[in-house]
């Protein structure tokens, strides 16, 4: 029976679990996981330190750093804390706004160029260009369509790698045998001279693309750039892009990258992974990795391609140790972080910090333009 001369009191865990769904609608990704986590370390700290139960929520639930500033707000509106705990209050970015130069400031610019030698000169970006330049994650629905039809101007270009066998050339070194028998077919007659150089042949591409809940924002266009890259180049040889997906469990993308059209290619990846927007398990994802494709020849000579905001849920010497690993076998080891390109961004994760000191390239990864450049620098490697 109810009492209706009192508050009514709740479980510890149903305000706990109200509080995970506050942030939920606020656009906080907080996967079910999560909240167990929460749960967990709160009755460990225990509910009546206020400030313990906030420190927690900002280390279990949190799985990036945009959600900082709305773990803040959320908190003091459902809590109503007012003790001072430590909260960022960043200021909201501004975005650029564009307009044509009416008609009247034409002519009133033009009628005023001999008494004004130091006119303001006014500039307006094209769209598309603003659009490749936008965070991905930021965007309406209606400009990632546009973004989509964006993709079809990257172009490509595979690393390759020196072959044991020689091909002819037009210099480099002598081709003795050649030489000699074209002397012979001559009747000892002096002829021109032979030259050849080590055939080259593309260098395997493997792609490693984190899709936990703190890069779900991401995962789409970074599955449309792994399409790019495997049909970016015509009659390259099977095998020579090869995708994976890490998360809570590791899944093989290839085949459903070979589809032709992006849209259905991105469709049976979806059919595919099982723990979308889940937790994160780099090291161990890593490690099954390197034991069943990578150690076996996958990954050895190869430029391989990490997606990954470095927010690891499991140990960071496990992930360590698996990066030593894969760094000894690879050509070369590039990590593609997101937040990499944006303002006051610090590589303080533990799994980048674990991460870095084996790879040999750390660069951002969150629009077009930085996709481009990424392609611009795996095509040199």
């Amino acid at each position: 029976m109810t009492s209706t001369d009192g508050p009514v009191l709740h479980h510890p865990d149903e305000v706990l679990l109200a509080f995970t769904r506050a942030l939920r609608a606020a656009g906080v990704p907080v996967t079910q996981d999560r909240a167990h986590g929460f749960l967990s370390a709160v009755a460990v700290l225990g509910l009546d330190d206020q400030r313990a139960t906030y420190t927690a929520g900002r280390a279990t639930l949190c799985g990036g750093p945009d959600d900082l500033a709305r773990y803040d707000q959320v908190f003091e509106a459902f809590f109503d804390h007012r003790d001072g705990l430590p909260r960022s209050r960043p200021a909201a970015p501004t975005r650029p706004t564009f307009s044509d130069l009416p008609e009247t400031d034409r002519d009133d610019a033009e009628g005023d160029d001999a008494e004004s030698p130091d006119d303001v000169v006014r500039a307006r970006a094209t769209a598309a260009e603003v659009l490749r330049h936008r965070d991905v994650a930021t965007m309406s629905p209606a400009e990632k369509r546009r973004l989509d039809a964006m993709f079809a101007t990257l172009r490509p270009r595979p690393p390759s790698r020196r072959t044991a066998r020689h091909q002819r050339w037009h210099r480099g070194e002598l081709d003795a045998s050649r030489t000699l028998r074209g002397s012979l077919r001559r009747m000892g007659e002096p002829g021109d001279l032979a030259w050849r150089r080590r055939g080259r042949r593309p260098r395997r591409v493997v792609l490693l693309i984190d899709v936990s809940g703190s890069m779900s924002g991401y995962a789409d266009a970074l599955l449309r750039l792994a399409h790019t890259f495997t049909h970016g180049v015509p009659g390259s040889p099977r095998g020579a892009v090869e995708t994976f997906t890490l998360g809570t469990r590791l899944t093989h993308l290839t085949r459903a990258m070979r589809l032709r059209d992006p849209d259905r290619a991105l469709v049976a990846a979806g059919e595919t992974v099982p723990d979308w927007s889940g937790g994160t398990r780099l090291g161990e994802t890593l490690r099954i990795f390197l034991d069943r494709w990578g150690q076996r020849g996958m990954a050895r000579g190869a430029v391989v391609v990490v997606f990954s905001d470095g927010w690891e849920r499991g140990g960071a010497d496990l992930l360590a140790e698996q990066m030593a690993r894969l760094q000894r076998i690879a050509h070369r080891v590039v990590w593609v972080n997101p937040h990499r390109g944006k303002a006051g961004y610090e590589p303080v994760q533990q799994g980048v910090v674990a991460a870095l000191p084996h790879c040999d390239d750390f660069v951002a990864g969150h629009s077009l333009a930085t996709f481009a450049e990424l392609m611009e620098l795996v095509s040199r490697a």
